[in-house]
């Protein structure tokens, strides 16, 4: 049988006021089991600090991550997680290469070509996913949202500034190039951003647009 044990006290509503004051939620959160953690195995006050200061580092380091997924418009579910390397037929050793996002670094560009069903979306899509939890910037499209997106802005004539606004991102993905036929609005799109981002931003697609025999 085991002996669950009791719940740590509440905080003295006094000092719960003030880490809320200060916005400190991951430290109030935490607070309770730290403090009675600290006071059963009677650790150095400086310790107690660091943990609690560590809470709240990891969970705002949390939540910065949920809102620039959010922000990213990733579709969920594309992941490392489930990925299956040994049957993508881009080689292990690129693969391992690529998912050290170094090439972010250096603003390269990277295009996954190959025939329908073969992963491209999906590696393309867990490399957006892996950045975003390595603390980058990630903005996904399709070409048809792309172009979407460029319609929007040319009513008025701020196109420029909304393929600014996407640049800042440290990823642009853009997904299922060649999937359907290509629009001129959404090839002029694809052209500004492209044009845009050169040498300063990475770029990652996944085309359908292949080499007969060729599936990377």
């Amino acid at each position: 049988m085991t002996v669950k044990p009791p719940a740590p006290p509440p905080l003295p509503d006094e000092l719960d006021r003030l880490l809320r004051r200060l916005r400190l939620p991951y430290v109030c959160r935490a607070a309770p089991e730290v403090i009675a953690n600290a006071t059963a195995q009677r650790w150095e006050h400086a310790e107690v600090l660091r943990v609690l200061l560590l809470e709240e580092a990891a969970g705002r380091d949390q939540a910065t991550i949920r809102t620039r997924r959010r922000a990213s418009g990733l579709p969920a579910g594309k992941t490392f997680d489930a990925w299956e390397p040994d049957r993508c037929a881009i080689p292990a050793k690129s693969q391992r290469a690529l998912r050290t996002l170094e090439w972010i670094d250096r603003a390269e560009v990277l295009c996954v070509c190959g025939p329908s069903g073969t992963g491209k979306s999906h590696f393309v899509e867990a490399l957006g996913h892996l950045a975003i939890d390595n603390g980058k910037t990630v903005a996904w499209h399709t070409l048809e949202t792309l172009a979407v997106l460029f319609r929007r802005h040319r009513a008025d004539d701020s196109v420029n500034k909304a393929i600014s606004k996407l640049i800042r991102s440290d990823l642009i993905l853009i997904d299922d190039v060649g999937l359907l036929p290509i629009s001129a609005d959404a090839a002029e799109a694809l052209f500004r951003v492209v044009d845009a981002a050169y040498e300063k931003r990475s770029l990652a697609l996944s085309s359908n647009i292949h080499r007969p025999g060729s599936t990377n």
